[in-house]
């Protein structure tokens, strides 16, 4: 089942504004839920193209230029009526929304675009019923040639498919959670890669309190493909945006507004060459070097100090240091429940493996 982790549209909007999409993409969303990201992409394009685009860019942009996936059916057929209902789709057109396991196989159709917050969660599982109707949870492990490396993190993978995914020179912003940026063993090994390999040059880092599932630390990771280079890497500066320090923000009594995300957005100059960025408090650059010299290449940096740590005076409203409770507590929570998982799994394929001799 897919974590709810709704992206919020002040987020959606704000991550579109960097981005830019044009007429001349093709944008999709390999988790695309009810479509919110390729709903506000076309809204976008429509907005501010209109009526320069040629006959042959709307025929593109509503038939096919704009594509999801969606591993749950119903979800699937909301994110098809929503296009639709905004002029993305025909009736007896091309699905605009696969209903499938975007994991599963590698892409048959690339983007220049991709914008996705893939399901959270610790690892990607299939539930299996035995013959006494007895049910069991199994981990999977996507093995696939153009995976960098092969594992059951779930979020990994769906990082290591959106790389695939991507036309040379298409970008990326997909929204990851923190063990993305530290986990070693694997983790490791696609930072690595992706380093190296694409230019991964910008990471906003969110405040908790912005998404349903409660306790999620996440961040919107920036990233363009780019032809071989074996000579020397393609990122030379990851530009890290801290927007978490100091940052409380709550579903209902404060919620995300996207004027809070205005100076991320100016600090990310869209419409400038990467190179005329300015470092602020909160916006700071790491080379290369810099960052594979880091312990298992750990993009997981912070720099500034929470005032409310130093001064009881400063401290958040009550309200919202109730929720930061909560939502610490319910993340610790998930931890343990995957560990457990993690560890029920182990033991059952100890025991399986122990009375196979029996078996015989």
């Amino acid at each position: 089942m897919r974590a709810s982790t709704f992206t919020p549209r002040p987020l959606i909007q704000a991550i579109i504004d960097c981005v830019r999409p044009t007429a001349d993409d093709t944008i999709t969303d390999p988790a695309c839920g009810t479509g919110g990201f390729l709903l506000a992409a076309a809204e976008y394009i429509l907005h501010e193209y209109g009526n320069q685009l040629t006959p042959e860019q709307r025929q593109d942009l509503s038939s096919g230029g704009i594509w999801g996936t969606e591993l749950v059916r119903n979800t699937a057929r909301l994110a098809a009526m929503n296009l639709f209902l905004h002029g993305i789709g025909q009736p007896t057109g091309p699905a605009l929304v696969r209903t499938k396991d975007a994991l599963a196989a590698p892409p048959d159709k690339r983007a220049s675009l991709v914008l996705a917050n893939p399901p959270f969660g610790k690892k990607s599982s299939i539930t299996v019923y035995g013959d006494d109707g007895s049910a069991a949870r199994e981990a999977i492990a996507y093995e696939r040639r153009d995976f960098w490396v092969t594992t059951t993190n779930k979020q990994l993978n769906f990082v290591q498919h959106i790389a695939s995914l991507l036309e040379i020179h298409g970008r990326a912003a997909v929204v990851v959670p923190d063990n993305v940026l530290f986990e070693g063993g694997a983790g490791e090994t696609i930072r690595r890669r992706l380093l190296k390999e694409y230019d991964v040059h910008t990471l906003l880092r969110l405040p908790t309190g912005i998404f349903y599932a409660g306790g999620v630390k996440a961040n919107v990771l920036f990233f363009e493909r780019k032809q071989a280079r074996p000579e020397r890497p393609w990122t030379e500066k990851l530009w890290v945006y801290d927007f978490r320090t100091a940052q409380h923000f709550t579903l209902k009594q404060n919620p995300l507004t996207r004027a809070a995300l205005e100076d991320f957005v100016q600090c990310y100059r869209p419409d400038e060459d990467r190179s005329k960025r300015v470092e602020t408090e909160r916006f700071k650059a790491y080379t290369y070097e810099e960052l594979i010299a880091r312990d298992k290449a750990n993009l997981d940096i912070t720099w500034l100090r929470d005032p409310s740590l130093d001064d009881a005076d400063n401290l958040p409203a009550p309200e919202v240091l109730a929720a930061e409770i909560v939502e610490d507590l319910q993340a610790a929570l998930e931890e343990f429940a995957a560990i457990a998982e993690t560890l029920q799994q182990a033991r059952g394929e100890g025991a399986a493996g122990e009375a196979a001799p029996v078996a015989e």
